[in-house]
């Protein structure tokens, strides 16, 4: 990633305004060894207590980190409770990065966030009908085939 992702404006740009990173050697110790981190690349996302929240393993070009890092902040933020907040990162990857690898995860959160942030189920329901339209063969599309029941 050192010679393609991490040298793209764009990706630095991203970094700069939304990311705290942190470098460390797979054979770090104690860090690696406490996140369980055997290769490299593997990007961990943290929240500032230092709880992971979200985890990339392998190469990913510029167009998929920024939407996987995107993806993180959300995760981050539906782990903590703050709703609002998710559903806000969810919705950028959704429509800024719609064709991304993190997109159907993207969608999947989206539904689950709302759901949680309103109780009204209607948004897993529009999680799945939208999965299973753009993402039909997608794992998230199947994670959420149990939301199609509801009416």
């Amino acid at each position: 990633m050192d010679a393609v992702t991490y040298p793209d404006k764009a990706v630095i740009g991203f970094i700069n305004n939304h990311i705290i990173p942190l470098r460390v050697p797979f054979d770090h110790r104690p860090l690696a060894q406490e996140f369980k981190v055997h290769w490299t690349p593997t990007l961990v996302s943290l929240d500032l207590d230092g709880k992971e929240h979200h985890r990339t393993l392998g190469f990913l070009p510029p167009e998929e980190l920024i939407p996987s890092l995107m993806l993180g902040i959300g995760k981050t933020h539906f782990d903590l409770g703050e709703f609002s907040e998710a559903i806000e990162h969810f919705d950028k990857v959704i429509t800024e990065q719609a064709r991304s690898d993190s997109a159907p995860q993207a969608i999947f959160f989206r539904g689950v966030a709302g759901y949680k942030h309103t109780h009204d189920p209607k948004s897993l329901r529009l999680a799945y009908d939208r999965l299973a339209a753009d993402f039909p063969n997608d794992e998230w599309a199947k994670r959420a085939r149990p939301y199609s029941l509801i009416t």
